[in-house]
């Protein structure tokens, strides 16, 4: 296996799977832009709500302007399906704008990896719900979400 690999690779397995999109939700949750752009091919292909980007260094300018008008944001990402080198994710997370709004976002993703395990293409459709500070129910301090939090399925979500 060659440094540049990026485990689990595929072909997944239900484990492999699981571990990948947990490995991705810890990345996007660190909100460092650099660090989650490396899990992306050099030329990677996104689709994200109605912007197309293509290649690393678009990926982590976008989330560089993302995570300044997302604040305080947290994610849970959970497994729909995969088989061989592509996957389903579903995920939901909470942030609120510089007026204090809180956003409860909606979305699915469907990714395509390399022999090395990078993220050749990623498909994602999101929707944005306001909701009011009482209905959040994503409080772990930010960063990596603990072991022990419940997951969106257990959250009704």
């Amino acid at each position: 296996m060659q440094v540049t690999d990026r485990i689990p690779v595929p072909p997944f397995t239900i484990e492999t799977a699981t571990q990948k999109v947990r490995l991705a939700e810890n990345a996007w949750n660190s909100r460092d832009p650099a660090r989650v752009a490396l899990a992306y091919t050099p030329d990677s292909e996104w689709r994200n709500r109605t912007e197309f980007l293509t290649g690393r260094a678009a990926i982590e300018v976008f989330l560089a302007r993302k995570w300044a008008r997302e604040l305080d944001y947290r994610l849970i990402k959970e497994l729909w399906g995969f088989r061989d080198n592509r996957m389903a994710a579903r995920f939901c997370y909470e942030w609120h704008d510089d007026s204090g709004k809180w956003f409860r976002s909606y979305g699915n993703e469907l990714w395509e990896f390399d022999q090395q395990g990078l993220m050749r293409r990623r498909i994602a459709s999101i929707n944005d719900a306001p909701i009011a500070a009482a209905d959040r129910k994503f409080f772990w301090s930010l960063g990596r979400r603990p072991d022990d939090h419940s997951g969106l399925s257990d959250l009704g979500l």
